[in-house]
Parts: structure tokens; C-alpha cells; sequence
């Protein structure tokens, strides 16, 4: 996946079919509401993460393709922050493109394992106006539970276990920004993963173990959204304890498009002037 290149004129067209209007300054105008803007009431099966691999792929068109998985929290209290990465969805491409012209991206919705009928959900990479229309599939559950932090990490597995990029064959690393509300989970449950992603795992998928495996292949950030006057320590921390200020960035809801924008970018730059990286070796199967 991930042919053709992203086109403002196009985001225009899509969205002037769906009855939406975009603004002088590229992004969606109105006051849009998250039941406006994802109207699925189920998850489409074009976005089940099970017995799946999603492919970022060279090519002639996108020679050097630069990864980006970008996985939001689709429970309850994240539903406007969502909106804003689609509203913004047309000034982060456009401002993305104007310095890297062979960024992919994927979208993947997070809930909860423990609790959500549906807490994982994964588009195809792509780097046009279809990375719009998945978006526009996403399902908000709205669930969540009572246990203070979301299965973030399952992007970080899903990242490692069934997902294959051109890019390790050149020596760099893919990019997996996260972004929610709650803290660190300290695990993925094994069993309810298994059901999920229809891989076998015989234990629980500790976050620790898992970080140190998804380092190895993606840059990984968190952005920590500030909203509605919260910003709990607790959470804050529970994240800081395992990654640096660098990749944890504490942002508000019209910060997120600005921040994603700098993350890719950074990247694209230093890419550009380190060029090959490293080499990306094979990891072992995993042992939960």
C-alpha cells in the first residue's frame, strides 16, 4: 500500500462530498463534534487487526518511505482530540509534504483490552487521500474502564508482530506516536491479545519487555493531551518513568497537529543528513 501523494485540492473535493468545509487555512471549519465526524457504530472489517500484516512498501513513486503509525485513543473523554487530528488532517499532510515527500501513515484506534468489545483497530499505510478515509472509519467505543490507563502499548506490538516496512531494509527505523489522556498500562493481557490479533501468546505482554523490543525497530513517542483543566501527575509520571522528554511531549488539543508535524520532521531531517542508520536485525521470536 501507500501509493499516490496527498493533495489538498483532493481533501477539498472529499470533504465538500461528506458536506464538510474546508477552511482558508487548510483545516475543516465548524464546530464539529466527534459523532459529526465518526459515524461508525461498529468496527469496519477493513480495520480488524486479526490474522493481519500491514505493509509499508517502497516504491518508484516513494522511494525512501518513512513510516509513521499514529494510534489515538478512541474511549471516552479522547473523542475531541480525535476530531482534531481529522480537522488538521489536511494541514499535517500538506505541512509534512512541503519538506518530506515519502511519509505513509497509519492510523490505528486504541480502547482498552480488558474491558472494549473492540480495543484495537488498523488501517492500511497510506500517503494520499485515503488516509482520510480510513480515518473517517475509525469507531469510537467509548468505552474504557476503571483501571486508569488504556492499552496504549498495543500499538507498540502490533508495531513489532505484524507489521513489515521497507525502511529496515535501508537501516532506519519506523515512527509510532501514541497519544492519550491516562497513564502507562503496565501490560497487555495476554489472552484477550491473543483473541484480538488470532496470534497465540502464553503470557501477559509486560510493558517494560515490550519497550525495549519496539525500540529496536520504531522511534516511539507519547503525547500526554491536557484537556478539559486536566493534567494528573500520576499519569504524567507513570509515563515518565519509562521514556525521556525527547519522545513524552504533554500537549493540549490544538497542539496535537503542530507537534506531529515536528516529530516527522525532525526525523526527516535527521535521516537526511545521517542517511543510512543502522542495520535493523532480525529479533527473535517473541517469548510471551
Amino acid at each position: 500500500m501507500g501509493c499516490g501523494t496527498w493533495k489538498t485540492e483532493t481533501f477539498r473535493e472529499y470533504s465538500r462530498r461528506l458536506g464538510r468545509t474546508v477552511g482558508a487555512s487548510g483545516s475543516l471549519s465548524g464546530n464539529l463534534s466527534n459523532q459529526q465526524l465518526f459515524t461508525a457504530r461498529t468496527m469496519d472489517p477493513k480495520l480488524d487487526p486479526r490474522d493481519v500484516c500491514r505493509e509499508c512498501c517502497d516504491t518508484e513513486e516513494h522511494p525512501a518511505t518513512i513510516p509513521v503509525i499514529l494510534a489515538l485513543d478512541v474511549t471516552g473523554s479522547m473523542g475531541q482530540a480525535a476530531v482534531e487530528v481529522a480537522k488538521q488532517l489536511n494541514v499535517i499532510m500538506t505541512g509534512l509534504y512541503t519538506k518530506v515527500k515519502d511519509v505513509e501513515f497509519m492510523v490505528m484506534g486504541i480502547g482498552d483490552l480488558a474491558y472494549d468489545r473492540c480495543p484495537l483497530q488498523v488501517t492500511q499505510f497510506e500517503s494520499d487521500i485515503r488516509i482520510a478515509e480510513q480515518l473517517d472509519k475509525l469507531y469510537f467505543e467509548f468505552g474504557g474502564g476503571g483501571n486508569s490507563y488504556e492499552s496504549y502499548t498495543a500499538a507498540w506490538y502490533f508495531g513489532t508482530e505484524h507489521v513489515k516496512l521497507d525502511a529496515w531494509k535501508r537501516g532506519q527505523k519506523g515512527i509510532i506516536i501514541t497519544m492519550g489522556d491516562e497513564g502507562l498500562n503496565p501490560y497487555l493481557p495476554g489472552e484477550r491479545l491473543s483473541e484480538v490479533t488470532g496470534r497465540p501468546l502464553r503470557a501477559d505482554v509486560e510493558t517494560t519487555e515490550l519497550y525495549d523490543r519496539v525500540l529496536e525497530k520504531y522511534d516511539v513517542y507519547h503525547l500526554f493531551v491536557c484537556h478539559g483543566g486536566r493534567q494528573p501527575e500520576g499519569y504524567i509520571r507513570s509515563w515518565k518513568e519509562l521514556m525521556d522528554d525527547e519522545h513524552f511531549k504533554v500537549t493540549d488539543i490544538a497542539g496535537i497537529a503542530d507537534t506531529i508535524i515536528r516529530i516527522v520532521s525532525a526525523r526527516a531531517e535527521s535521516t537526511a543528513r545521517e542517511g543510512r542508520i543502522r542495520t535493523v536485525e532480525a529479533m527473535p521470536e517473541i517469548c510471551w
